[in-house]
């Protein structure tokens, strides 16, 4: 029987990818606008090392890309990069389709709602609160709950126990194998590979569902708690 869903964050709840390539195409074509006199591609090629070096939640990318190619802090172009990143995360922040309409249904038959993400508490927050959703997870545990990141069982017996429920009336909905589902199955939950947002082509992922859509949540939910 699962009494408790429990999303990951990006590309399982919000197309994340997408909002952050967008922001970043906004944010280098505003700093070339500014006076960054370096090739688009040339620009491009530095955020993604800087994001692969210190992490896609990293606050200072665009620091240590200035300081990279002219030496400085150039708050002009600086302050240019930032409003267009931002301007555009906001505009491109969205929940994949049919998620509200699920999660209301899920309310519905009685199941509690979850959030465990390996952002820091102020943007998994900021990102729930732009789509909407703030509201209605009965709990969310970010990295600074956790101080450490999936696929740690940390987190995970974290939300379990915030929830009050056993991790085998659970189900834990990721797009990233590796993380997602191979952390939930290491505490006993069951595991939902939520194939739709998956970014690395996956092709093995060991979850007990593979969903493309998620309003296939509730066809799940209604078959376990039946046979419950």
């Amino acid at each position: 029987m699962i009494k408790a869903i429990i999303f990951d964050l990006d590309n399982t709840l919000i197309d994340f990818m997408r909002m952050k390539n967008t922001a970043v195409e906004a944010a280098i074509k505003a700093m070339i606008d500014a006076g960054l006199n370096f090739p688009y591609i040339q620009i491009k090629a530095k955020i993604d090392e800087i994001y692969n070096k210190k992490g896609i939640e990293y606050q200072q990318v665009f620091d240590l890309l200035l300081t990279h190619f002219i030496g400085k802090i150039d708050h002009k172009i600086l302050s240019a990069g930032i409003v267009a990143y931002r301007t555009a995360r906001e505009a491109e922040l969205n929940t994949y389709p049919r998620v509200v309409p699920t999660l209301i249904k899920l309310i519905k038959l009685g199941v509690k709602l979850g959030v465990v993400s390996d952002a820091p508490s102020r943007e998994a927050w900021l990102r729930l609160s732009y789509i909407g959703l703030h509201h209605i997870f009965d709990e969310v545990v970010t990295f600074d709950d956790s101080k450490e990141r999936k696929p740690s069982p940390v987190p995970f017996n974290l939300i379990l126990e915030r929830l009050g429920v056993n991790p085998e009336h659970s189900l834990m909905v990721g797009d990233w194998a590796e993380r997602d589902v191979a952390g939930a199955r290491s505490v006993g939950m069951k595991t939902a590979f939520a194939k739709y947002g998956d970014t690395f082509n996956t092709l093995i992922h060991e979850a007990d569902y593979e969903i493309n859509d998620v309003s296939e949540l509730i066809e799940i939910v209604e078959k376990e708690n039946k046979l419950g």
